[in-house]
């Protein structure tokens, strides 16, 4: 039973992965182009007029935040689009009549989003040294916080899918809530910045903890305890995790 888990977790996992992968030049490159215009605009024209609390060049600071912009929205949205797809177009089905346990079918989607993720991410961290040479000071860091941000959001994704009815739904979360958790969660400025009440604010962004993790394994600057910040981010993961099983075995959003 075991091995045949393993097997449909590949299929599902290697499905999605190929479906991106086809048309790479749209799943991969309008997150990079973006990110790329973000580097210009704020980084080098305006970033030599600000300053941060740290210390190091502006464009150097803003790195690990667009790089992980990248990485959660492309997680996101994969996960979002393919299996609401999924359901749209009734294929979903025939892995529900199938003998796949809901987990396997829930992590074969997030893997795919998480694979996008972390390539898109890889790309745009590369593309970072055009404008910047710096580099990663603690990769274990890096690599644990990208992990944990592209699966979280790859489930936050697959959320998303659940519930949406029609085609507008998709991009509900991303507009109305996504890009906000990203502007709030410290990408562009350090936390300690914020009026006293929005920094308080901030500790239930998860964007946050994603992106204080992320900039410490890059820079090596802690805006947040780097322990807490860690555990707090694993609670989110299992708490989306725990909510997206519970709702896939009710049947929510599959389920006529």
């Amino acid at each position: 039973m075991i091995r045949k888990q393993w097997i449909a977790l590949k299929t599902i996992a290697y499905g999605e992965i190929a479906r991106f992968m086809r048309v790479w030049v749209q799943s991969l490159m309008p997150p990079v182009i973006t990110i790329i215009l973000y580097f210009l605009v704020f980084g080098h024209f305006i970033g030599p007029h600000l300053q941060n609390d740290y210390g190091v060049p502006y464009m150097e600071f803003i790195v690990p935040g667009l790089v992980m912009m990248a990485i959660v929205m492309s997680s996101y949205n994969n996960t979002s689009f393919s299996f609401f797809m999924a359901r749209f177009q009734r294929s979903i089905e025939e892995i529900l009549v199938s003998p796949v346990d809901k987990n396997v079918l829930m992590l074969g989607f997030c893997i795919g989003g998480m694979a996008r993720g972390l390539l898109t991410g890889l790309i745009v961290t590369l593309a970072s040294f055009l404008f910047t040479h710096s580099v990663p000071k603690h990769i274990e860091i890096v690599l644990l916080s990208a992990i944990l941000a592209s699966l979280f959001f790859s489930l936050a994704g697959f959320t998303n899918a659940i519930f949406s009815k029609k085609f507008d739904d998709i991009s509900t979360i991303p507009t109305f809530v996504l890009t906000p958790l990203i502007y709030l969660g410290g990408v562009f400025y350090s936390i300690s910045q914020l009026p006293p009440a929005w920094q308080v604010a901030s500790y239930f962004n998860p964007i946050m903890y994603i992106v204080s993790i992320f900039r410490y394994g890059f820079l090596g600057i802690e805006s947040t305890n780097l322990g807490y910040s860690v555990i707090t981010l694993v609670m989110f993961v299992v708490a989306l995790y725990s909510c997206n099983i519970y709702l896939l075995k009710k049947g929510v959003g599959i389920r006529t």
